[in-house]
């Protein structure tokens, strides 16, 4: 694995920032073309987009200062290392909460837009978590079976010691999420709206819930042997099955006025 894959001058290139820039353009054009496909307006797509990745880069580094606040009390100098540390579901919450705002300033049906969005989200999940892999962040617990994966010297992972690669469990579990939310889409032809965003999180919920157990970086607070990940996972499942619920609902009633 190789993070660095050259430099020109000052400047280096990461495998980890390649793949994420990747993933970034790929979820782009996928809904794009997704969108056009099925008749959604995507006039705003551009500066939608722009503001899920911002916003969901904020809520990213945000829930990562608050998984180190003991450390950040002891040294406040770790808030000013804005290259490193992320954690994905403040990625995902910021990047609703952003696309939310956004949609309510132009009078934009959010659910409308963040179901054309988010199979891209994962895509953009997918890429991203190669990048892990190539960085040795995000690495697994130490095993001895046939799937373990030895790290170099200098990466992010304990070197010499075969691990879990949970950033390739992650990655596929989040292209095959992609490639199902799509075939929901295409076979399922009386969704309400934000159903596939439902249908994200819930499912997400779960496979990151699983894939936790099996990190064996250091551990994002948590309470009772769960990590930071694993606690939101479940208060996001939970909110998830509501929706389930309110949003027909809403819908229905929307038709009827």
């Amino acid at each position: 694995m190789c993070n660095d894959l050259f430099s020109i001058g000052p400047v280096t290139i990461h495998t980890y920032g390649l793949f994420v820039a990747i993933g970034i353009i790929a979820a782009y054009i996928v809904t794009e073309r997704r969108g056009k496909k099925l008749g959604v307006d995507v006039s705003h797509l551009d500066s939608l987009a722009f503001c899920f990745v911002i916003s969901g880069f904020v809520g990213s580094k945000c829930l990562y200062f608050l998984t180190r606040i003991q450390d950040i009390l002891k040294d406040p100098s770790v808030v000013s290392n804005l290259l490193d540390g992320w954690v994905v579901w403040g990625g995902i919450i910021g990047g609703l909460i952003g696309g939310y705002v956004y949609c309510r300033i132009h009078h934009m049906d959010f659910w409308q837009q963040v179901d054309l969005i988010i199979p891209s989200v994962a895509l953009a999940q997918g890429f991203g978590r190669l990048g892990c892999f190539f960085a040795g962040c995000c690495y697994g617990v130490e095993t001895h079976g046939w799937w373990g994966v030895v790290f170099p010297e200098g990466s992010l992972a304990p070197a010499g010691i075969p691990l879990v690669p949970t950033q390739l469990l992650c990655s596929l579990f989040d292209f095959a999420l992609f490639f199902f939310l799509l075939f929901l889409v295409k076979k399922k032809k009386d969704m309400f709206e934000g159903e596939v965003a439902v249908w994200y999180l819930m499912l997400y919920c779960i496979g990151r819930f699983v894939i936790e157990f099996y990190r064996g970086d250091l551990i994002r607070g948590g309470l009772e042997g769960l990590s930071t990940s694993q606690i939101i996972s479940l208060i996001m499942f939970a909110l998830a099955a509501a929706l389930l619920v309110y949003l027909p609902r809403r819908q229905k009633a929307l038709r009827n006025k």
